[in-house]
């Protein structure tokens, strides 16, 4: 089961910093599930996952509320 950190009501880059500061304590291999509402999240996401590596297994949206699943590659 993945660790999910709610960004709910946080707008760029605080879901984003809050998401690398979590990583930090996610074992290699494990997955960090977030939740956001700022529409931009999902472009952040994307490169944030492209500049560091890690993978993106899943972007999806609930009403408001986008959520992502990413796999620690470090």
């Amino acid at each position: 089961m993945a660790e999910i950190l709610d960004t709910k009501g946080l707008n760029c880059p605080l879901p984003i910093l809050k998401a690398k500061k979590a990583l930090a304590d996610v074992p290699a291999g494990e997955s960090l599930e977030i939740h956001a509402t700022d529409p931009g999240a999902v472009a952040d996401f994307e490169a944030f996952c492209r500049s560091t590596g890690n993978e993106l297994v899943e972007s999806s949206q609930d009403g408001d509320v986008y959520k992502f699943i990413i796999k620690n590659a470090a």
